[in-house]
């Protein structure tokens, strides 16, 4: 038995799965530049908390990337692809965007030209998005059936880890040399990713499919849509109340979405320094976020689904009038520490039990499709919803703002009593 575990444990010893954990690595880090560390240099440059709040719509890409998916799927590049492979010039020619749109950003001037930061963003977020369409298709094809979860883990590792790296240390490098520089830093991070791509093989299979000519030009578009698009709606609407699982979609961590949404001018706002929200919130949040994600596992095989999306429910509702009261108090760091910790830990539950609630819904047949296509719904509505949150706060005050934040779920927890009267959760199977 104890050689079985060290067999299955070899299989972290693969090169392909080291460089798999690379590119997540690299994937993940220009999630943020766009996002939480735009935010708090935004908010330093003193741009109104209106302007802010609307730059949550710049994450659009991402939630938006399945629309062009197809194309930079299939389109092979002009003499990059001849010497890198069709994977790998896309990868290499995405880094490169990646590299400068980072740096350009870097060196904007939010306060002198804010359109400009606009497009920068966008234009990073884009290029960001259209790098994890990729990455996705590299990983998938370089494993096979034994290491594909590995495979799959190891990405997530990395990933994660590069959101707390970048995150930490650009607050601390900005406190202590500017912006400027702590973009300076990121763009370098992607060269991690350029390197593994120049040192891993094209995946196999992907030679031999470029040998039989260009795919996109022996693509049927129209039995593509049909089969990845139409096909997965219609199964979907074949289910009682499915306007309804769709709002819930929407609804259930918008409160939790909307609070997250102005968290760095908050803390910057309340007196806290960089380098303090870089060890508390970017630290001690990735530590319980962690926690959060096991407990809800642990929650989901402990009890039923919809008891645990309860329990997450609440919980995150709750964790919002922590944000409420650390504003009546100012900048207690002990306190910053204890809502950060409630407020990822119930987060990370949240997303645990809610991504295996998504994953319920989707027919075998569709599997990937339909959660891809329930996954986008849910982060456009998020990504739109939240955006007049900035207009919120200079309207109401931030301890008003977050005790909104925690009536904004409530109507995510009346959807989950309809539905948890009304559909039992089980996994289609496969149509005929």
């Amino acid at each position: 038995m104890k050689s079985d575990w060290l067999s299955a444990l070899a299989v972290y010893r693969d090169p392909r799965i080291l460089g798999i954990a690379l590119l997540g690595f690299s994937s993940g880090v220009p999630l943020l530049l766009t996002g939480s560390i735009l935010q708090a240099w935004l908010t330093q440059e003193k741009i109104d908390l209106t302007s802010i709040g609307l730059f949550t719509l710049v994450g659009l890409p991402y939630t938006l990337k399945f629309l062009w998916a197809p194309v930079i799927d299939n389109l092979r590049l002009p003499v990059l692809s001849r010497l890198f492979g069709r994977r790998r010039s896309w990868l290499l020619l995405l880094q490169a965007i990646l590299m400068a749109a980072t740096l350009l950003l870097g060196f904007a001037n939010p306060s002198e030209n804010l359109l400009y930061v606009t497009v920068m963003a966008i234009a990073v977020a884009f290029t960001s998005a259209s790098y994890d369409i990729i990455v996705d298709a590299f990983r998938i094809e370089l494993c096979n059936e034994k290491n594909m979860a590995a495979g799959a883990a190891t990405f997530v590792y990395g990933y994660r880890i590069a959101m707390w790296l970048t995150g930490f240390s650009s607050f601390v490098i900005a406190d202590h040399f500017g912006w400027t520089i702590a973009y300076m830093v990121m763009a370098g991070f992607i060269l991690v990713g350029m390197v593994t791509v120049l040192l891993t093989a094209e995946p196999g299979s992907v030679k031999a499919a470029s040998a039989d000519g260009d795919p996109l030009a022996d693509t049927d578009y129209l039995g593509w849509l049909k089969h990845a698009v139409i096909d997965p709606f219609a199964d979907f609407m074949k289910r009682p109340d499915w306007l309804v699982i769709l709002l819930f979609t929407i609804l259930y961590k918008f409160g939790d979405s909307l609070a997250g949404a102005m968290a760095s001018p908050f803390y910057l706002q309340t007196g806290f320094t960089l380098t303090e929200i870089a060890e508390i919130v970017k630290t001690l949040g990735t530590v319980a976020t962690f926690g959060g994600l096991f407990l809800g596992g642990w929650l989901l095989a402990a009890t039923s689904m919809y008891r645990a999306l309860w329990v997450c429910g609440i919980l995150q509702m709750a964790s919002n009038l922590m944000f409420a009261a650390l504003a009546a108090i100012g900048p207690d760091i002990s306190f910053l520490a204890l809502t950060i910790g409630l407020e990822n830990v119930s987060g990370g539950m949240g997303t645990a039990v809610f991504v295996a609630y998504l994953s319920s819904l989707c027919n075998v047949a569709y599997t990937a499709t339909q959660y891809a296509l329930l996954s986008s719904l849910m982060a456009v509505a998020r990504t739109v919803l939240v955006s007049p949150a900035g207009w919120l706060v200079e309207r109401l005050g931030w301890m008003e703002f977050f005790i909104l934040t925690t009536i904004a779920a409530l109507p995510g927890l009346m959807l989950l009593w309809y539905l948890s009267k009304q559909q039992p959760i089980e996994q289609t199977s496969e149509t005929s």
